[in-house]
């Protein structure tokens, strides 16, 4: 777990890292650029690959703190779909095609660690949904949930690149909505259709 007086200083640098590139970033030049904060990161951080492990690491702890905060067991499962598509739109919005392109290039073995263990909690999340929906009569009964969670998570492993979706032209936000939607189409009955376009275009979402 991420030290909570290390987690600003780790948004602060992916920030910049949207600004000047990671290739432009190490452990030794970011002292001019976080000032007093330096110290407190020398204090966590060893190494370039130290500061790469430790931001994702904590990329993948916001993403689970949306279950955390939401209590999800009663709920409806559009409803689930709809919270964390709104969530992940306001904690990664700086979230880039280009950032992870670059690192998974620098720094292969730990950005393949890391998503790994992403695309483990992120397919264990949408078999939970897929299950949920199925009995409350909000998705259809006839569908695969295995096929269903392994093509969601290879629309998520597209979306992460360039050469398909350039960041200058999609937003992160833009294409989570639109692979949110996607699913829920797909997936959803006659009944579960209407409830979404019902929710979808209240004022909660």
């Amino acid at each position: 777990m991420i030290q909570d007086e290390l987690k600003p200083i780790l948004e602060t640098i992916r920030r910049k890292a949207l600004e000047v590139g990671v290739r432009n970033l190490s452990v030794d030049k970011l002292e001019p650029m976080i000032g007093t904060d330096y110290s407190i990161l020398k204090k966590y951080v060893r190494s370039n690959e130290d500061l790469v492990a430790k931001t994702l690491e904590l990329e993948r702890e916001k993403f689970a703190e949306i279950f955390l905060e939401y209590d999800f067991e009663g709920m409806n499962a559009i409803d689930i779909l709809l919270i964390v598509s709104r969530e992940l739109a306001q904690k990664f919005y700086d979230v880039s095609p280009s950032i992870t392109h670059e690192l998974k290039g620098m720094f292969p073995e730990i950005y393949q660690h890391h998503f790994e263990e992403r695309i483990r909690f992120i397919s264990d999340k949408i078999r939970i949904n897929l299950t949920k929906g199925i009995s409350q009569g909000m998705y259809r009964n006839d569908l695969s949930i295995e096929l269903i969670a392994r093509l969601y998570i290879s629309r998520l492993i597209d979306i992460h690149n360039p050469d398909f979706f350039p960041p200058e032209a999609f937003s992160f936000k833009t294409l989570f909505d639109q692979m949110f939607e996607s699913l829920v189409r797909s997936v959803a009955t006659t009944q579960g259709l209407a409830y979404f376009e019902q929710q979808k275009n209240s004022a909660g979402f």
